[in-house]
């Protein structure tokens, strides 16, 4: 019979080793993980003036952190958007034990892949890199009035409709679109 610590320690290392390589499906893709803090998170979002009943979508959405935060301290329904299955069994997780799984839809997959044009905010903090690649997909995709709320980088070409520079976090609101402006002024009024 085998010593129940040796039992252990293989287990150990094998959930070592599953998280190994489910934490660098991410980086693969060309975004590593990097988790901000939650006051930033927070500050984002209320910079978003994410409102009750509003649809935001977190693009990369690792651990959770931003959709359980819209859907429980601004009662939002947050799409968290994650490739890593683990992150996204974590995020799920994460929503329960906060009470808020039914208002938090959690996606395993690309998010230059998903259908934005459901979102009211759409929440981004990546690498300048990919800047180039998401822009085009938020002009095509999200309708008049929706925002765009990034953290540590700016949308080149757009104007910021605010900035906290303590935080360096940007709001961009997407403009209407030629034949749009009577839908734009109904859902701002």
């Amino acid at each position: 019979m085998a010593n129940p610590w040796v039992i252990l320690i293989i287990l150990g290392a094998l959930l070592l080793a599953v998280y190994g390589f489910w934490s660098i499906v991410p980086t693969l893709t060309g975004l590593p993980w990097r988790p901000t803090s939650y006051a930033r998170v927070r500050a984002a979002l209320a910079l978003a003036h994410v409102r009750p009943g509003e649809v935001v979508y977190d693009l990369g959405s690792g651990d959770g952190r931003v959709p359980v935060l819209a859907a429980r301290e601004f009662q939002a329904h947050a799409v968290g958007v994650e490739i890593s299955p683990l992150h996204c069994l974590v995020s799920r997780l994460y929503a329960r034990a906060q009470r808020v799984g039914a208002q938090v839809d959690i996606l395993q997959t690309d998010f230059y892949k998903v259908d934005l044009s459901e979102a009211d905010v759409v929440f981004a903090y990546m690498t300048s890199a990919q800047v180039a690649r998401l822009r085009p997909r938020l002009e095509g995709q999200l309708r008049a009035g929706a925002r765009v709320v990034t953290i540590s980088f700016d949308m080149d070409g757009w104007e910021p409709q605010a900035v906290d520079r303590d935080q360096l976090i940007f709001l961009y609101q997407m403009p209407p679109r030629p034949g749009n402006l009577g839908t734009y002024l109904a859902k701002i009024l």
